[in-house]
């Protein structure tokens, strides 16, 4: 029967009292654990009234995490506890999974104690009749066919939850890449924008001058036919050319078009260099310059480097590697914006690359503040920052690490006694898959 605390309890008990390990056995507890455990959790286990350990699964607990605690009742007692626990910050799916993980073993735990019921009770409903026994196996039957539609329905319910996971992960890391892609071209107008600025200032500049010339030009053209003597023309042609200026409209000239032409070359560099990173043109797979590409990313950071930065590429004679630029270019920039935004003032960078037959290693070394050893095994986590709110969703970093491990690879970092970061990549040549 079910009370109003839509608990499960019976009426009544035959024999000897039952413990919750001799009513339930380990093969019909364990699927549900390990499926518990399979849909996220970090662990999953069952306890007796105690809180001794009865049976668990684990895919290697999270160290400050959380977890949820529900207790088990039978005949309106508690006769043991479901414990479920993961990551801080993951209570509403987690919470779900135990309440889902107490019903099904609460069906569980029924079927068999009624069976274990029919068993103890058999000598006294000998005197029943056939159709009451019929009704009981019905019933019987009834909660057997749940139990199976329900153990059925968790596990498609597993599935579609993976899923949904993996695609909200999936967004999340594209929201992070286009706040990547937002501030570099947030970047990128300013330094278009600047020789942009000059570029129009003298174009308006000569159009005044070209309709000085024009001006000149027309007094030529009428002078020649209204005034008689050459001497009276060049007269009055060089006061005309004083009231012009053309003096110094003939200095300045030459001057405007070299500064237009530079600046309009800036601009050609600066839109080649960010369509060099973006790969714009690239769909697939290709087999890159791992020097290249880091010589890309590094210029169209240009207008991200502080002042008096200093960059020192030790670059190593290294094979093609095959991979989508694009993705590879976006690891470099989220490491190289890490090194700027953690100083400012006096930035020293220095990129090393190497080929030792089998891999390619990559590092970024750089002299910032470092980072403390209680969150260095952290900061690869989705979601985790040290900066302000508003400045960053946590995900650069995950981003990083996502891409290299799809190809196979690793980082690692670590902080130098003398100080700041260097984080270490591993590219295999050969990968998997």
């Amino acid at each position: 029967m079910t009370d109003k605390d839509n608990r499960q309890t019976f009426s009544y008990v035959v024999g000897e009292e039952k413990r919750l390990a001799d009513i339930i056995a380990e093969e019909d507890v364990m699927p549900l654990v390990k499926g518990v455990v399979k849909a996220g959790a970090a662990k999953a286990a069952v306890t007796d009234e105690n809180d001794n350990e009865l049976w668990s699964s684990s895919d290697g607990a999270v160290a400050n995490g959380c977890g949820f605690i529900l207790p088990l009742y039978l005949e309106g007692e508690v006769v043991g506890k479901l414990f479920v626990s993961g990551e801080r910050g993951d209570e509403g799916r987690l919470k779900g999974l135990a309440e889902l993980f107490l019903e099904t073993f609460k069906i569980v735990l029924a079927n068999k104690f009624k069976r274990m019921l029919t068993t103890e009770i058999h000598s006294t409903v000998v005197s029943q009749s056939y159709e009451e026994l019929l009704e009981i196996n019905r019933k019987l039957s009834a909660s057997e066919d749940s139990y199976r539609n329900l153990a059925e329905s968790l596990e498609i319910k597993v599935e579609e939850r993976t899923e949904e996971l993996k695609r909200a992960h999936a967004r999340l890391l594209q929201q992070e890449k286009m706040a990547s892609i937002g501030q570099l071209a947030a970047g990128v107008a300013h330094e278009i924008n600047n020789p942009l600025g000059f570029i129009h200032s003298n174009l308006q500049t000569m159009d005044k001058y070209v309709m000085r010339f024009m001006g000149m030009l027309d007094f030529y053209r009428s002078a020649i036919t209204e005034t008689t003597g050459k001497s009276a023309l060049m007269e009055t042609a060089s006061k005309k050319w004083e009231e012009l200026k053309l003096d110094a409209v003939y200095a300045d000239v030459a001057e405007l078009i070299k500064q237009s032409l530079e600046g309009a070359q800036r601009v050609k560099k600066t839109v080649s260099d960010l369509k060099d990173f973006s790969h714009v043109d690239s769909a697939g797979q290709f087999q890159v310059d791992i020097n290249g590409e880091i010589d890309k990313t590094l210029n169209v950071l240009t207008h991200e480097m502080p002042e008096g930065t200093e960059i020192v590429r030790n670059y190593g004679p290294l094979p093609g590697f095959l991979c989508k630029p694009a993705l590879i270019c976006q690891v470099f920039l989220n490491l190289l914006l890490n090194a700027v935004q953690a100083r400012r003032n006096g930035l020293r960078l220095v990129i090393a690359t190497m080929h030792d037959g089998e891999s390619i290693r990559i590092s970024f070394a750089d002299n910032g503040p470092g980072i403390p050893d209680e969150i260095k095994n952290r900061i690869f986590e989705p979601f985790y920052t040290t900066k302000d709110v508003g400045s960053g969703a946590g995900m650069g970093l995950t981003v990083v690490y996502d891409i290299i491990s799809a190809y196979g690879g690793t980082i690692d970092v670590n902080c130098p006694e003398e100080g700041g970061t260097v984080f270490a990549i591993t590219l295999p040549i050969k990968r998997i898959g």
